[in-house]
Formats: structure tokens, sequence, C-alpha cells
């Protein structure tokens, strides 16, 4: 095996073992990052296959992402207490099973059942990955490893709709589910190849009591309030359902945060936050998704219903800001080892607000090449911004809990996304229904009159807007918290 290669070779183990750590790592992350993409490409065709509607099968994406979310932070927990290694095999083997139950599912109850199933796995996998690549770089690398890992991200956030799309196209829906568990088993292998336990971490200091606890109520608040945030621009944030969602929310989160202060070994070391680097660098990670999420959720509906590219011409459209991410990261990881964080992270989102003011002047009647500017842009200062800002975060962690605040990371960037989704709606259809047409995005896939198109265009602009004010939030708040060097 690898490992014992290395073991063998006391020069390889030291150089070269990350590299193999990278590689391994790499491959799932973008059967993860892949699997996502795929899965949103493929929606309509199921929909079709089941007989359903749209709404209910966004529920195997829905099920997906809030299972993700309630078990991150209870999974990287776990990782650092059991080690990180066994971890993220088990979660690639219950993530490969539930790709082919889904693949096999017939009816779309337990296609959705079986995607939850895979959601647990991916859970497992997610917050391990990252700790299992920065403990292998060590400290003086963090951030460079940090960026070459959201090239993967990059690139799987490319091939996965456009391989996805040919997929669906050419041999249905049920091979794009073949496809993710096929990464999956593959994953595993190497990753039972490469990986070595002892090196991978976990399994050390005193703490080593799971917070089973704080992990019911961690998975409460966070359940409750995507659920709010989700269900909240779909049936309106004064019915029951959001209420309830928001009370729950509040509930948990009091209690989470009371028991993770009083509790031996929490869930979640709440006193993190009494690091103004730590806590300032939480802020501006989620500020930054807060800002940003709105341009890849919004921009896809106005190239193709206000300037009338189809579908797959968005997709290439879409390549030059995603191919940004993949470049812009491993330089900014790299560099900011070397010249501290705070000029990648101010100056990334600085950036990132200059490409939002490029797209707040979008017309019904742009060019696309303002459109293809401004994203490249906005891209280019988001991928310079997280890998440094992650690096500042994990500085002031000990390696003992790189797992529990890995997964952490990814739960500002998931709960990030989904309210940057929840807000950017909520302004867009007030906007439209201020100007008197009905107040949903679905309106716009059927317009035929250019008012409709232009109230879209309005609140886009308005929403754009509102994006510009919280990147310029998370550079003050970067600029105020982070060290002029490591």
């Amino acid at each position: 095996m690898i490992t014992n290669f290395f073991k063998r070779n006391p020069l390889k183990n030291r150089i070269t073992y990350k590299w193999w750590v990278l590689f391994a790592v790499s491959i799932g992350l973008f059967t993860s990052v892949f699997d996502h993409g795929g899965i949103n490409v493929a929606l309509p065709s199921i929909a079709d296959h089941f007989n359903t509607d749209l709404p209910t099968t966004q529920w195997i994406v829905i099920g997906y992402g809030l299972t993700i979310a309630a078990l991150l932070l209870p999974m990287g927990r776990l990782s650092d207490i059991l080690g990180r290694k066994i971890i993220y095999l088990l979660g690639f083997i219950v993530f490969t099973t539930g790709g082919f139950l889904a693949a096999i599912s017939p009816n779309i109850e337990l296609l959705i059942g079986a995607k939850i199933l895979q959601g647990v796995g991916s859970a497992m996998t997610q917050g391990t990955s990252m700790a299992m690549v920065i403990s292998a770089f060590g400290d003086g690398d963090r951030g460079r490893a940090l960026g070459l890992t959201m090239s993967v991200v990059g690139i799987g956030a490319v091939a996965g709709p456009a391989i996805g799309g040919f997929l669906v196209d050419y041999l249905g829906w049920e091979s794009v589910l073949y496809a993710t568990a096929g990464l999956g088993v593959v994953s595993l292998i190497v990753a039972m190849l490469i990986l070595d336990t002892e090196r991978s971490g976990g399994r050390v200091g005193a703490n080593d009591h799971f917070d089973w606890l704080g992990a019911t109520f961690s998975a409460a608040t966070l359940i409750s309030l995507l659920l709010a945030m989700t269900l909240g621009s779909r049936y309106g944030w004064d019915s029951l359902s959001v209420i309830t969602a928001f009370g729950i929310f509040l509930a948990s989160a009091g209690f989470f945060i009371w028991w993770e202060l009083y509790v031996e070994s929490p869930m979640l070391d709440l006193r993190l936050f009494g690091s103004g680097l730590f806590a300032t660098g939480v802020l501006a990670s989620w500020l930054s998704f807060l800002g940003t999420q709105p341009v890849r959720f919004l921009i896809p509906f106005y190239l193709q219903f206000v300037l009338g590219f189809s579908p797959s011409k968005i997709g290439w459209i879409i390549v030059p800001s995603a191919f940004c991410m993949v470049i812009a990261g491993p330089i900014s990881g790299r560099l900011s080892d070397r010249y501290g964080w705070r000029i990648f992270n101010v100056g990334g989102m600085l950036v990132a607000a200059m490409g939002l003011l490029i797209l707040v002047n979008l017309d019904i009647e742009e060019s696309l090449v303002v459109v293809l500017v401004g994203m490249v842009v906005q891209t280019l200062g988001s991928g310079t911004f997280w890998p440094s800002n992650n690096s500042s975060i994990l500085s002031v962690v000990s390696p003992a809990s790189y797992g529990v605040i890995s997964s952490f990371t990814n739960l500002v960037r998931n709960s990030g996304n989904v309210v940057g989704i929840a807000v950017s709606t909520a302004i867009v259809t007030e906007t439209m229904g201020s100007l008197g047409h009905p107040p949903t995005l679905s309106v716009i896939t059927e317009a035929t009159d250019l008012s409709v198109l232009r109230a879209f265009t309005v609140g886009l602009r308005n929403t754009f807007w509102v994006c510009i004010g919280l990147t310029l939030m998370a550079a003050a708040a970067s600029f105020l918290g982070t060290a002029k060097k490591n």
C-alpha cells in the first residue's frame, strides 16, 4: 500500500505525502461538487419521469442540503474524537450506497430518501476532508492547501452541470446518479490506499466525549433556520410554517449557546469567538457568501429569460468566472501564507464589490460582455478572499479541533448561501410587486410582456446594491480583525 511506502521512506513521508493526501481528498471533493451540480441539471427530467411537479422534486436537493447542514458539526466533532480517516471512509461508503439506491428508486419518495442518506455520507466527508489536507500541509502552508482545494471546487462547479447535462440528454437522469456513485467508489478506494490513519488526525486531546445534546440542538437550530429561509420565499414570510420554523430556531439556538458554554466537552467551543480574529473572520465569511450567492442564483434567470440564451449556452457563459476561482484560489492561498491575510481578505472583498458594481448597471438589452466582466471580477475577488479568510480562522484553532472547525466553516458557507438566495428572492419579488406585477420569480419564465422583464431587472439591480453593501461590510470586518502577518 502507498501508506506503507511512505513509512519506509522518511523523505517521501515528509515531502510527498501531503501531495498524495491532496490528490485523494481532491477526488472526494470533486465527487461532492459534481453531485450537486449534476443533480440540479437532472431535476426537470426526474420530475417528468415520475410525473410530479418541480417543487416536490426540488426536495431531492433540499433534503440533501438540510441533512448535510444538520450533520456537519456532529460529524466534524466525531472525526476529531474517533479519527478523521475512519469517518471519511465510512462517509463514502454511505454516500455511494445512497447514490446507487437513488439511481434505482422506483418512486420520488424513495429517491428523496436515498438522497437524504447520501447527504449523511456527504456530511461525514466534507468537514474531515479539509481537516486532513490542512494537517498534512501544516500551518506554514495552510493557505496554499485551502487555495488548492478551492480550485478543485471550481473545477467541479464547471464539470457538474456540463457533464451532468450531457449524461441526462444521452443516457437519462439515472446515469448522473450512477456516475456520482461510481466516483464515490473511486474516492473510497483511493482514500483507503493513500490516507494514513495516524497522520490524518483526530483521536487526540483529553476532551474526547461526544456532546449528544449539543449535536441534537445544533441540528435543530440549523434545520429550522434553513427551512424558514427556504419556505419563506415560497409561502410568504408571515405564513404559520415559516413563523413556527423561526420560533424553533430562536429557542434551539438559545439553548445550544447556553449548553455549549456549560458543558465540559462542547460540540463547538464558543469561547473561540472571544478571539477577534476568529469572530471577525467568521462574520466576514458569512457576509461574503450572503453578498455573492445572489449572483450565482439570479444571473442564470437573467441570461435565459431576459437576454434569451439557452440553458446549454448559459453553462458555457458561466465557465470563465468559475475558471477564475480555479486560478485565484491557489495564488491567494500561497501568497497569504507569506504576506499575511489582511491584503487578500480586504482586497478580495473590494474586488468582489467592484464586480457587483458593474452588474448593477444591467438592463433588459445589456451586452453579454458586461455580464461576463462583472461575473469574472466578482469571482476573482471571492476566490481571492475565501482561502485566505479560512486560513485566518483556522490559525487560532488547535489541530485537535480542525475537524469540527472545518465543518463549521462549511456551515457558514451553506447558511450564507441559503440566506443569500432567500434575501435576494425577497428583494426581487417585492420590487416586482411594487411595480404592479405578481411577486414571484415564476412569472418571468412565461413572460412575454417587456414590463415584467423590466421589473425583474430593476429588482436584480436593487439586489446587487444590497450585495455591494454586504461585501463592503465583509471587507470592513476583515480589516478590523486580521493581523498584517500570520
